[in-house]
């Protein structure tokens, strides 16, 4: 299985805020969105960090309170792993796994199509392992 069949199924959306956007109005997009982490993109739509709940929690413990007033820039990751829609979904659970985090943005020829979540990823893992098990009882039943 490919990340092109999470796309499929959950579609290719994503939430994004600009760099200069306040920490204070991701918080609120994060809650209301209920999402774990918001892709920061440039004037042209280029993915230029990534910010999670992780980021919020240490700009806080770091800031305290005056966090929330200042830009996205100042607390996102930038160094960014993506995948492409081609990549294996075992290919990216393990690239998130070993990197330690749980949004990987997806491009295509350099542009973002879709980002995919842990989730995203073990609900296909779910699914594949189930719809293989109902395959091999149809095998055994049909076999005796």
């Amino acid at each position: 299985m490919t990340v092109s069949s999470i796309l499929r199924g959950k579609g290719g959306g994503v939430i994004s805020v600009a760099p200069h956007d306040l920490l204070a109005s991701v918080v609120d997009t994060l809650a209301t969105k209920r999402i774990g982490a918001v892709l920061v993109t440039d004037a042209a739509g280029n993915v230029a960090g990534v910010l999670s709940e992780r980021d919020v929690v240490r700009a806080i413990a770091k800031h305290g309170a005056a966090a929330l007033d200042l830009p996205v820039s100042s607390f996102m990751t930038v160094e960014v792993i993506h995948a492409t829609p081609q990549d294996t979904v075992e290919h990216v659970m393990e690239t998130m796994t070993r990197g330690r985090f749980r949004h990987v943005p997806i491009l295509e020829n350099g542009r973002l199509v879709g980002i995919v979540s842990i989730g995203d990823v073990v609900k296909r893992r779910i699914d594949d392992a189930e719809h293989e098990a109902q395959a091999l009882r149809e095998y055994v039943t049909q076999a005796g």
